[in-house]
């Protein structure tokens, strides 16, 4: 969390619109101020950005964290602290540096913020409100993937929380001031039936004021437990939660598509498809290339697929190089322009074939059928809690003959060739396994 002030007036744009506006600090002597923000670590970095952006007199202050904190107004934190993050960032980052020159920026901060266990049922002791209302700020995980997880972990925290108080409010605000990727991070958490409103950081003082409880969740991707623990249960560590004590069975994927509305068009190119038969979505490429099938490879496996598997329609929302004269291929890149209408798309699909993406965790929260192509080693970390999710694995035989610190894609050989040994008959083997 880092708390400040701003030199100038200034109005910030999210990619959806929304309006964040801030003032120059009025009446510096009272603290309970509208005109002091309160944001994320991240969230602040890129504001600054935008600042020197737009010109040198636009500057951001940061406050200290404590005087803030010890407001009689200012809600409990729960989950793990976050006190002082930007200070403690700030002094130790440049020493722990020097120490060891070799450390990455998330190796540095789990060395010295906060990652000690907490419980979540100690923090509310002594709450005598049978209704409360909590604020989360800062984004819930990097990638749709990561969100997804943390939508599942929310959802338990919620259910917790609602065994022990009449009503719960949960509203979340996620980073914003340079986030390109802000309106689609919306639409993950604000379909969720849990969330009360999801907006845009900053907050004033006087807003998150109005709150029993806060948790900050800036920087929660750069913890060791993060990176040690499946993503859900590290989500859950960080709100308190004994993610042993658990069950499996309730960590499942949830995404609540029942008030979206998609577009005519799509809505009867899915009927169309229905009326046809099974379908089949085939989901060969990742952002990440190491986690893509290559594209050849691709190619030749959605031939296959339209060759043996008759009984299928075969579905895509990517563009797929090479043509395909058979009606039972169906390109639908162009409807899926959102999160939302991909999450409808999924939801309409008999069973899937996918590499490692969002695809099988959206697929879960509707008990979709999928085969799951992985190249990491974690496999069976990565599906224990995907009943409806059996996996392949790729081995990476590729082998970097370069001497040099950094990679030469040159020097890169053997590239393809664990994906080479990935065979149709052994996927739809496995598919038809369902």
């Amino acid at each position: 969390m880092v708390i400040f002030r701003v030199t100038e007036n200034i109005n910030i744009k999210t990619t959806d619109g929304t309006l964040v506006k801030y003032n120059k600090l009025k009446n510096p002597s009272n603290l309970f101020n509208e005109t002091v923000y309160l944001t994320t670590f991240e969230d602040f970095t890129d504001l600054k950005k935008v600042f020197s952006n737009v010109g040198v007199k636009y500057r951001a202050r940061v406050i200290d964290e404590t005087k803030i904190r010890y407001l009689s107004q200012f809600p409990k934190e729960l989950g793990i602290s976050n006190l002082n993050e930007y200070s403690i960032t700030q002094k130790l980052d440049y020493e722990y540096k020097e120490f060891n020159a070799n450390c990455s920026d998330d190796d540095l901060k789990s060395m010295y913020l906060n990652e000690k266990k907490v419980d979540l049922d100690k923090q509310l002791e002594g709450t005598i409100k049978e209704d409360i209302s909590i604020v989360i700020i800062g984004n819930l995980g990097q990638s749709i993937s990561e969100m997804i997880c943390s939508s599942t972990a929310l959802r338990l925290l919620n259910n917790k929380l609602k065994k022990r108080f009449r009503s719960v409010k949960l509203d979340i605000y996620l980073n914003a001031s340079d986030n390109k990727y802000y309106s689609r991070d919306k639409s993950i958490f604000a379909n969720q039936s849990y969330t009360n409103k999801v907006s845009a950081l900053s907050l004033n003082i006087k807003e998150i004021c109005q709150y029993d409880f806060f948790i900050d969740v800036s920087s929660v991707p750069k913890r060791s437990y993060y990176s040690k623990l499946s993503h859900i249960d590290a989500w859950l560590y960080k709100f308190g939660i004994d993610y042993s004590r658990i069950d499996e069975r309730e960590k499942y994927n949830t995404i609540n598509i029942a008030s979206f509305r998609p577009s005519k068009e799509l809505k009867e190119k899915i009927r169309t498809l229905k009326l046809k038969g099974k379908t089949l979505l085939y989901h060969p490429y990742s952002a990440n290339i190491t986690k893509s099938i290559p594209k050849e490879i691709a190619i030749n496996l959605l031939k296959d697929l339209l060759l043996e598997s008759q009984d299928y329609t075969i579905v895509s929302v990517l563009k797929l190089e090479g043509k395909f004269d058979d009606d039972r291929y169906v390109d639908l890149s162009s409807y899926s322009k959102g999160f939302l209408d991909y999450s409808y798309i999924i939801s309409n699909m008999d069973k899937i074939i996918t590499v490692n993406t969002a695809t099988y965790h959206i697929a879960d929260a509707f008990f979709i059928p999928t085969i799951t192509i992985f190249t990491d080693s974690n496999l069976e970390e990565t599906i224990q809690n995907y009943p409806n999710s059996k996996a392949i694995y790729v081995e990476d035989k590729s082998k970097d003959f370069s001497k040099f610190i950094f990679k030469t894609e040159s020097l890169i050989l053997h590239k393809f060739k664990g994906w080479s040994k990935l065979k149709y008959s052994k996927i739809i083997k496995l598919l038809e396994t369902f």
